[in-house]
């Protein structure tokens, strides 16, 4: 995969000269809306920071402003990194569908199957097909998290049980999809969920394994989770604004270079995969929690991807009304 509009070569970072003067210390603000133990700080964040430091040796810093601190919700993350409230935002492509229609094509289910196998899937294709929704910024990761299950309030396992469920998706493109299976689409940030569930404004909502235990604790108010559904992502970046980027010295306009792109997106895949596999134990292991792990059978997720394949019509169908046509075609290549 080439993925060359997120990197300049390594070559020319290599090539660069050393200046003969200090470099002036630069520090970086990070803005993210989850709190400060999200695994995206813990991992991702953490390895982005401490090779900033490693490779300007201590000239080039960041610090990070965790649970929106630089301003509330989710909705806005890309606006504030375009307008350099931050100067690198963490946000949710779901949140500001009309900005990235192209991408949003890889939160519907696919063959994707994990935030890393996701992550390839959308690198293979961004130089074709996506980057030029992100002209305004420059981006450091692209990813996913992988909406591997539904954690609900009853049993959701079957296409009866799905029956009139008020379910949360990743995305309100997936409307068909999940109205094709029989549920009802509510729309919702992550942050309202745990109360959605709890006071029964919302059945299920399709979440990680990570969503189910802290930081988001669905384990206290859902009593089943589903697994072995049809997967959706929500597609996760990290922007840079254009204008901070360009202003840096070559020096460190190369070290985010190397950092930014396959780097820090697998960095970031591997926060949310890791989380999974974490959680996961953390469930199996819990005694004191009253919810079921229940696998969807191979009879009915067969059933699931055929109303799959009818909201996939509808979803193309509507892109073509808003003058995107090769919406399929471009779904087709991150599922080749």
């Amino acid at each position: 995969m080439s993925f060359a509009r997120f990197t300049s070569a390594l070559a020319l970072a290599a090539g660069l000269s050393v200046s003969a003067f200090p470099l002036s210390a630069e520090e970086l603000s990070v803005a993210t809306f989850v709190p400060p133990q999200h695994h995206s700080n813990t991992v991702m964040f953490k390895w982005f920071g401490d090779e900033l430091e490693k490779r300007s040796g201590g000239d080039l810093t960041m610090k990070l402003y965790p649970a929106g601190q630089l301003g509330a919700g989710p909705v806005q993350q890309y606006k504030r990194a375009v307008e350099g409230v931050a100067d690198i935002t963490f946000g949710v492509s779901a949140y500001t569908p009309a900005l990235f229609p192209k991408t949003m094509l890889a939160i519907l289910p696919g063959k994707a199957e994990s935030s890393h196998e996701a992550t390839e899937r959308m690198l293979a294709v961004f130089d074709e097909h996506l980057a030029s929704e992100y002209e305004d910024v420059k981006v450091i990761a692209l990813s996913t998290a992988a909406g591997i299950g539904i954690a609900a309030t009853r049993d959701v396992s079957t296409m009866e049980g799905l029956k009139g469920a008020k379910v949360v998706p990743y995305a309100a493109l997936t409307t068909p999809i999940v109205e094709a299976m029989g549920a009802v689409p509510v729309q919702m940030p992550v942050t309202e969920m745990y109360t959605g569930l709890s006071t029964g404004t919302i059945d299920g909502a399709y979440s990680t394994y990570n969503n189910m235990t802290p930081p988001w604790n669905f384990w206290d108010v859902a009593s089943h989770f589903a697994t072995n559904v049809p997967v959706q992502h929500a597609v996760i970046f990290v922007v840079m604004n254009r204008e901070r980027y360009e202003g840096l010295s070559d020096e460190h306009r190369a070290i985010i270079d190397e950092l930014a792109g396959e780097a820090a997106s697998f960095k970031l895949a591997e926060s949310f995969d890791g989380a999974d596999v974490k959680s996961l134990e953390m469930m199996k292991a819990a005694t004191d929690k009253n919810y079921q792990l229940v696998e969807v059978s191979a009879e009915e997720r067969a059933k699931m991807d055929a109303a799959v394949a009818e909201g996939l019509k509808a979803i193309f169908a509507d892109y073509a009304d808003r003058g995107i046509d090769n919406a399929e075609a471009i779904y087709n290549a991150i599922n080749r």
